[in-house]
């Protein structure tokens, strides 16, 4: 196999030791998914640091085919992954001791599937040999090629009605017994998403939004219920000014990510206005406990038919279920609110557990064809007072 397309040593100065506790995992991270968020989630848990290494466009046609998002897009998606330590760019395909060690990393994690080169050996070969690989559980119904199929079959099975009911076993496909199961399998990896940078305690909340069906396509929507929590992470009892998002997050991309950022980065500048980081105020807040930062991101998430109203064919690619878990993984987010409202209400707005918000932020609407403004409970709160586009 070539190696042109690979750069020959690893970029950066070597660790000064390799650690137990320091894992690697590496791969394209194409059309990044909660697939590829659940390997990294496992991977961290196995250790204390977790560096994630990133094929090249080049190394990736050579060996498998081309590529759906660039390199620059592909190392956003990493870098924003709630668990991942550290990010490296070109790494080999086929993985390579002297890297995974120039970077002190003792092991090697992937999932329990074969991952070839182009001469159809194991990408693994040499760290296997060396007893420095360790092997989680692929997340199963969900891969880059199967999205791919969807856009171009414009199929959609994957749309999910109710979320809730599929999570109690009560919808899906199989028997009564089948339905339960595969509702608590999926109902604990929302639990496991949940979860901070370690992947080990409480992190991100997930509450869920619900509605009848009537109000639901009522336009602007009516008072709607607020569900209790379902996937509980970390309550929030901090001071910090908490803000929403609402949005489809469809194959979270690094335009969604950019957003977020923008939200935290935004927020972070107030926050320096008013003297959240006076060494004053820090020796407040550390001496009630610990320290952090002044943004609490919740990030609102469409349910399937909501955006298919709007967008048509057979959007989104990606059901509520894997939706949800892409806004979960991202660092970013402090919390999700599955089946959030097209047009976040007075009601929506006023029910949130954390109190009502400080801002509200939202993508692009000129490309629909609104009668009204959804944003404008928001704005007679005089909450809606950044907007970004994507």
């Amino acid at each position: 196999m070539s190696r042109a397309s690979e750069p020959q040593s690893p970029p950066g100065d070597a660790a000064p030791e390799i650690l137990d506790g320091r894992i690697w995992v590496d791969g394209c991270w194409d059309f990044f998914h909660h697939g590829h968020a659940g390997a990294m989630l496992q991977a961290r848990q196995l250790g204390t640091e977790l560096v994630v290494g990133i094929h090249s466009d080049e190394a990736i046609l050579e060996n498998k085919g081309p590529t759906v998002m660039t390199l620059q897009e592909r190392v956003a998606a990493v870098v924003a992954c709630r668990w991942v330590t550290a990010s490296v760019a070109y790494a080999p395909y086929v993985t390579s001791l002297p890297w995974i060690s120039h970077y002190g990393c003792k092991y090697v994690v992937h999932g329990d599937d074969i991952t070839s080169d182009s001469a159809g050996e194991d990408c693994y070969r040499f760290v296997k040999a060396a007893g420095r690989f360790k092997v989680v559980k692929r997340t199963p119904s969900i891969s880059t090629t199967d999205l791919v199929g969807r856009m171009l079959l414009c199929t959609r099975t994957h749309f999910i009605k109710s979320l809730t009911n599929l999570l109690e076993g009560k919808e899906g496909s199989g028997s009564e017994a089948e339905r339960v199961e595969e509702g608590k399998a999926m109902a604990a990896r929302m639990r496991l998403y949940a979860t901070d940078a370690t992947g080990l305690n409480p992190g991100a909340d997930v509450w869920f939004w619900s509605a009848s069906a009537s109000a639901a396509r009522t336009t602007p929507p009516k008072k709607r219920a607020h569900s209790a929590l379902s996937a509980p992470g970390s309550n929030r009892s901090r001071a910090s000014a908490w803000s929403t998002s609402t949005e489809g997050f469809d194959l979270f991309s690094s335009g969604h990510i950019e957003f977020l950022r923008r939200v935290i980065e935004a927020e972070d500048a107030v926050a320096r206005e008013e003297g959240w980081y006076s060494e004053e105020a820090t020796g407040e807040r550390t001496g009630r406990g610990a320290d952090y930062g002044p943004a609490f991101v919740v990030a609102g998430v469409h349910d399937d038919e909501t955006i298919n109203r709007w967008k048509g064919v057979n959007y989104p690619i990606m059901n509520i279920y894997e939706r949800g878990l892409g806004a979960q993984q991202c660092k970013y987010v402090s919390a999700v609110v599955v089946g959030a409202p097209f047009a976040p209400s007075s009601a929506y707005l006023s029910s949130m557990p954390w109190g009502t918000p400080d801002a509200v932020y939202h993508g692009p609407t000129s490309f629909m064809p609104l009668t009204y403004d959804p944003y404008a409970a928001a704005k007679a709160w005089g909450y809606c007072g950044e907007d970004y586009e994507e």
